[in-house]
């Protein structure tokens, strides 16, 4: 039972980001997103709710399966930075509407987001390698968030 508890507070903890960084999104998306510049790679809007859903679940099982197999503050530490910066990014970027914070932000958010992979492979391979695809769009996040700085 307890290891029940320990998957849902762990696949709650990112979709609680993911709301906070959706109440700011939600108020900018339609209005002053859709007047921005973008580069011809940009996906169009509706890739990026099932994109992030995906990721937060990820998120979550990675966390769940480091939990579970030891628990070590350090690691918990980055993996709540990270998360705090994934919200973080969303107000920047479209709650303060200033893409260009938001681009510093997200060089930090990449580092902590490799800063977790590398504590959570020294206790769960395998919760390291779910935070890949993390990883690898917040890479596409950025090359889109400066493109954005850039084109306007």
């Amino acid at each position: 039972m307890k290891k029940i508890w320990k998957l849902i507070i762990s696949i709650l903890l990112p979709f609680l980001a993911s709301v906070i960084g959706g109440f700011f999104t939600s108020q900018s998306v339609s209005t002053w997103y859709i007047t921005l510049i973008k580069p011809s790679f940009n996906p169009p809007s509706w890739v990026f709710g099932p994109v992030w859903t995906i990721l937060y679940l990820l998120m979550g099982i990675s966390l769940y399966l480091v939990w579970i197999k030891r628990y070590d503050k350090k690691a918990f530490t980055v993996f709540g930075i990270q998360l705090f910066l994934n919200a973080l990014w969303s107000v920047l970027f479209f709650g303060l509407q200033n893409p260009l914070f938001a681009f510093i932000e997200i060089i930090f958010l990449w580092a902590a987001i490799l800063i977790t992979i590398i504590y959570f492979y020294r206790i769960n391979k395998i919760s390291a390698y779910l935070l890949i695809p993390y990883i690898l769009w917040v890479s596409f996040a950025a090359v889109l968030n400066i493109s954005i700085v850039l084109l306007n």
